[in-house]
């Protein structure tokens, strides 16, 4: 009997061959997805990884058809489903089918299926693409050109169809352009190839014989200095940041856009560059207000109204974020939390929820009774949304320290952690519950616990540096307000805590972003969201949420940190042949009754 492999080495190698596709543009066995990543107790698996028999490409970085071959016996079209799938998750148009004999294409720009007894040649193939999609020979010139991969990795399937479309885009005259992907995708990647490939090939809005000028814009410094320093380092001494002065003299710029923007202590120094200075402008984390109509950084981008202007975001719409969506237009593409975790390229991640008494029933003065500073504690009552904003519970603060603490014993005391709390006065009163709860470990490693929040400085961002590197031990707790909420490749953190109130979906993503990242080699393959505010619980709730828990733990305590109900729901227990581990039943007790008011009511 003549197997798959046989149909494949037999007779469709030949018959690709003699259809003028050579080595080159054969990806034979290509494997596109990593495998969802299956976690069950303190092990994990892999599920099956997608893998096209064949991926026809024109170039090295533009794919275009996919084939799936099946044994001589069988009929032509048996794979031809499986075919249609691969190329609808691969942005392909064109899908074939074969027993190494007859084929079976299937054409979506025509949407017919038709009986081939030879594939078409990639000349063919390319002149069916261009024509549908108006890419002329100008535009395949550049479209065409190979990425760069000096940084060391390959584009994932996901990122070559972002970056190609974003190239056919600008080629094409579309002004502004949206990309949404994934926190932990690599947006910050894909900006570089697109910015390469136009750089390279020299193109430029005026058609001169030159290089573009870019603008790379963002919000935070951590946002500007690590792709400038890092992902485009081999763009060499065509990078500058801009700080203070107009510096014009270079190719690719990165700022910020306090650096530019106007305020009370600077003027606008974007207006030092002609409105036409910048042929293409990439706005990262675009979503976080550079395109609100309210905006100063908006002012920036009319301003500049002449240059290609890309917008790089990790949030679907919403209704906090409508305005950028509003200002971009709709995504040209969209890779989300759900498809990365499903193609196993993001981490699953387990949700722990934690109510402590105190949060669930409220609390409530008795009257006259004063905070610790002596002022009387104005009547009502107080929940979770109040703490640390109205009012300020030390113990509660500390009880969750030791909670946490506890849980990391139990689990790993060394697994990165991020603490997100209210504002940085509460950061800085968790950092030093979690430090008094780990005094053994701090006196051996004094950075054990650190707060990392502006105030910080320079410090903080040395903090935060250690903790981002692979190989370093200490700092294994961070905590924070805001400033960690995006930007920061966290690539081994395993714990994300939620001690805010967090209402705003974009936020959401955003924080649980921050422990998407896989890193099989460092033991990281997937992380826990330890919630003791209820946050995750709302936004699991809201249907346009993707991307849903591997396994949710629920724990109610008594005033005396008794379980009084704790139970937990494995949402892919049935996808594993290994037995689920029990989960961990963790408790938080209010300890004292200290308090102080943050801000009365009256």
């Amino acid at each position: 009997m003549i197997t798959e492999a046989d149909t494949c080495r037999k007779y469709v190698l030949p018959k690709l061959y003699s259809a003028g596709w050579n080595d080159d543009q054969i990806n034979e066995q290509k494997t596109f997805t990593d495998g969802r990543i299956i976690v069950t107790g303190d092990k994990y698996i892999r599920q099956k990884k997608k893998r096209s028999d064949y991926l026809l490409k024109i170039r090295r970085d533009f794919s275009i058809a996919v084939a799936e071959a099946k044994s001589a016996y069988k009929n032509p079209g048996d794979g031809l489903q499986q075919a249609k799938e691969y190329a609808e998750i691969l942005g392909l148009k064109f899908a074939y089918s074969t027993n190494g004999k007859g084929i079976v294409e299937h054409d979506f720009i025509t949407g017919k299926d038709t009986d081939l007894e030879s594939f078409p040649t990639p000349d063919e193939l390319w002149m069916r693409l261009s024509q549908s999609e108006k890419i002329t020979p100008e535009i395949a010139k550049i479209l065409l050109a190979p990425c760069d991969t000096s940084p060391g990795k390959t584009p994932r399937y996901y990122q070559e169809i972002a970056i190609n479309r974003a190239i056919k885009a600008i080629l094409q005259g579309k002004k502004r352009i949206l990309l949404t992907l994934a926190t932990g995708t690599g947006k910050t990647f894909i900006s570089f190839q697109i910015i390469w490939k136009l750089w390279n090939t020299r193109w430029n809005r005026t058609g001169e014989h030159r290089r573009p000028k870019v603008l790379y814009l963002a919000d935070r410094n951590i946002l500007v200095d690590d792709p400038k320093d890092k992902t485009f380092a081999s763009m060499g001494d065509a990078r500058i940041k801009i700080e203070g002065e107009a510096v014009k003299s270079r190719e690719i710029y990165f700022a910020t856009y306090q650096a530019i923007a106007k305020d009370e202590r600077r003027p606008r120094l974007y207006k030092q560059y002609s409105r036409d200075f910048f042929d293409l402008i990439v706005v990262d984390e675009c979503h976080r207000g550079s395109a609100r109509d309210e905006s100063n950084w908006r002012e920036i981008l009319e301003y500049f109204e002449p240059a290609y202007q890309i917008g790089m975001t990790a949030t679907p719409l919403r209704a906090d974020n409508r305005d950028t969506y509003r200002y971009f237009g709709n995504p040209i593409y969209i890779y989300s939390l759900k498809q990365g975790i499903e193609d196993g390229f993001l981490a699953p991640y387990r949700v722990h929820r934690v109510v402590s008494s105190v949060d669930a029933t409220g609390w409530r003065p008795t009257k006259g009774e004063k905070d610790k500073t002596g002022r009387e504690i104005p009547d009502g009552v107080y929940g979770t949304s109040d703490f640390e904003r109205i009012i300020s519970f030390k113990s509660r603060t500390e009880a969750v320290a030791k909670h946490l603490s506890d849980f990391l014993i139990k689990t790993d005391r060394f697994a990165k952690t991020i603490v997100f709390c209210v504002d940085q006065e509460h950061a800085e009163d968790m950092r030093k519950a979690l430090n008094n709860c780990n005094y053994d470990l701090v006196q051996r490693y004094p950075d054990y616990v650190c707060r990392v929040v502006s105030d910080e400085g320079d410090i903080g961002r040395g903090h935060l540096d250690r903790f981002l590197e692979l190989e370093t031990k200490t700092p294994v707790i961070l905590t924070t307000s805001q400033l960690l909420t995006t930007g920061v490749d966290a690539q081994t953190c395993k714990n994300i805590v939620l001690f805010k109130v967090i209402n705003s979906m974009v936020d959401f993503k955003q924080i649980i972003g921050r422990g998407t990242r896989v890193r099989e080699d460092y033991g990281k393959v997937f992380f826990t969201i330890l919630d003791y505010t209820g946050s995750a619980t709302r936004m699991f709730a809201d249907p346009d949420f993707d991307g849903e828990p591997a396994l949710i733990t629920d724990e109610k305590i008594d005033d005396k940190g008794n379980t009084i109900e704790s139970k937990y729901e494995d949402l892919h227990e049935n996808e594993s042949q290994e037995d689920t581990a029990a989960t961990s039943r963790e408790t938080s007790i209010m300890t004292d009754d200290s308090y102080n008011i943050i801000n009365p009511l009256f």
